[in-house]
């Protein structure tokens, strides 16, 4: 009987202990994955002006940036990659996805994956009515794939898990650019490998043109008062290498580094005019979400979401990304002086900084009214679907179901618009509010919010959407039209969990 009692009473520790330390996993002791606590959204939803309480991603004072505080670089500009075709209406490009070396901290070499280079991948640039055609060389020593992630194609040229590129060969999507102005990104995606491969390297944005943005008095002046910034983090071990070695709290979580990097660099700095500037921003991380803001707290505007320009610019004192999510950005700085400084910071913690030069430089105003968005209409809806997200670690499904590549889930009719109700199931019995935010990414259209948990979305969420992020607990109504025939994907965007199986797959077809 001693010896049942002991075992009873060491049962009961350990159960106790483990639901202390899942608990506190879960609600941000261990990491949690929202900035703050406390779960749910303020106001009914948002992503500026402190939007979003949750858990917090790994706990800003285990970052390392400050350590590296004497190693500042200028910020690297992704360069925009050649267009080899000389007809003004068509467009041809070549990437090459390869293996690379870079040194992010002195002295040390880290291995990398990029594109056309050791790290991350050009700019690609085009105009709405482009006729485009890709050139995807794959010269590493295993299979990848290349997502266009935002872009409104047909499944054949998404560049999903079913687009496989062998070492060796080249894939060469076509396809005609039909949505408007918009930054976009492209990554891998294949099945299983997605979060190694963009944590290597394998990323780069994606920018469309139209006539009716380059009408608008916006900053467009490339790198210098329009700037690309793509915010990733980090695992750096003590020889300078990336550490993909996923633990329990990294396939829980998603892998979050310790160190952030803008475009490649450890704390950079760049030169900005006197005036308005444009920040083109990616949220390039695995799993990470980010509550950006200023360092002296001054207010900033947002004009685009993931999928273009707003109707309005809104202004925010900050902002929160998930992963995949972007936010087209304008800071005035025609109010310091020559040689100031001001920091862009993650949740209070510096990582970049602005240095103001005397040179002044685009325009005076920023535009009053940006694009249209048409008026939402939930009578078009042919079709409403329900997308509900759960569990956690290697268990992770949407509508109870993991990633099957011989599977269809949802089938669609082209040309139909549609009602996608996006759940976070929460905790269950521990309460809607435990448990993890989820990014939601659907492929080949983009989407507009109607509602999070029957409230108006936030002004600077009424927009284009391909990414959506939604809290525990919490039912987001989304509405798309999908104009594209083929094979897509819908998935969480954090990367370890898309990984894991949180993944499904729909036909669109006549």
């Amino acid at each position: 009987m001693k010896k049942v009692a002991i075992a009873a009473i060491i049962l009961i520790v350990l159960v106790i202990g483990g639901g202390w330390f899942f608990m506190r996993m879960m609600s941000g002791g261990a990491g949690g994955n929202m900035p703050g606590q406390g779960g749910g959204m303020m106001n009914g939803g948002g992503m500026g002006n402190g939007g979003m309480m949750g858990g917090g991603s790994d706990a800003v004072e285990d970052m390392k940036n400050n350590s590296f505080s004497g190693e500042e670089k200028p910020l690297p500009i992704p360069p925009i990659l050649e267009d080899e075709n000389p007809d003004p209406d068509k467009a041809e490009f070549t990437l090459v996805s390869q293996k690379g070396s870079m040194e992010f901290l002195k002295g040390r070499s880290t291995d990398t994956f990029g594109y056309n280079g050791d790290y991350l991948g050009p700019v690609i640039r085009v105009k709405k009515g482009d006729d485009v055609s890709i050139k995807v060389k794959n010269e590493l020593d295993e299979a990848t794939t290349l997502h266009w992630h935002g872009l409104e194609v047909d499944g054949e040229d998404d560049g999903g898990p079913h687009n496989g590129i062998q070492p060796g060969t080249t894939w060469n999507p076509q396809f005609k650019i039909e949505q408007n102005a918009a930054t976009l990104w492209y990554h891998p995606h294949l099945l299983h490998k997605t979060g190694e491969h963009v944590y290597k390297g394998l990323a780069g944005l994606f920018l469309i043109d139209d006539e009716e943005s380059e009408k608008l008095n916006l900053p467009d002046e490339y790198g210098v008062n329009d700037i690309p910034l793509i915010v990733q983090d980090k695992q750096l071990d003590e020889n300078g290498q990336f550490k993909y070695d996923l633990g329990m709290h990294d396939v829980m979580m998603g892998l979050q580094g310790d160190t952030i990097m803008v475009n490649g660099a450890i704390n950079p700095y760049v030169e900005v005019p006197k005036g308005k500037v444009r920040f083109r921003l990616l949220n390039g991380s695995n799993a990470r979400i980010y509550q950006f803001a200023l360092s002296n707290g001054q207010e900033f505007y947002q004009i685009g979401t993931d999928g273009g320009l707003m109707e309005e610019p809104v202004k925010l004192s900050s902002l929160i990304l998930s992963s995949a999510e972007r936010a087209e950005l304008i800071v005035d700085f025609s109010k310091y002086k020559e040689g100031e400084t001001i920091e862009l910071t993650d949740q209070g913690m510096p990582f970049m900084k602005f240095i103001v030069t005397g040179e002044e430089k685009g325009p005076k105003e920023i535009p009053s009214q940006l694009a249209d968005i048409p008026e939402v209409d939930e009578s078009m809806a042919a079709n409403t679907r329900e997308f509900v997200m759960s569990g956690m670690g290697r268990n992770v499904t949407i509508n109870g179901k993991q990633m099957d590549m011989d599977r269809i889930d949802e089938q669609l009719k082209l040309h139909d618009t549609e009602i996608w109700e996006i759940t976070n199931e929460g905790m269950g019995m521990m309460g809607n509010n435990m448990g993890m935010a989820h990014p939601f990414h659907g492929h080949g259209t983009q989407f507009l919010i109607l509602d999070r948990d029957g409230n108006p979305p936030p002004p600077n969420e009424r927009g284009w959407k391909d990414t959506i992020l939604v809290s525990p607990g919490e039912k987001v109504r989304v509405i798309a039209t999908f104009d594209h025939k083929g094979l897509f994907m819908y998935h969480c965007h954090i990367l370890e969990h898309e990984d894991s199986g949180m993944m499904g797959q729909f036909t669109v077809e006549e």
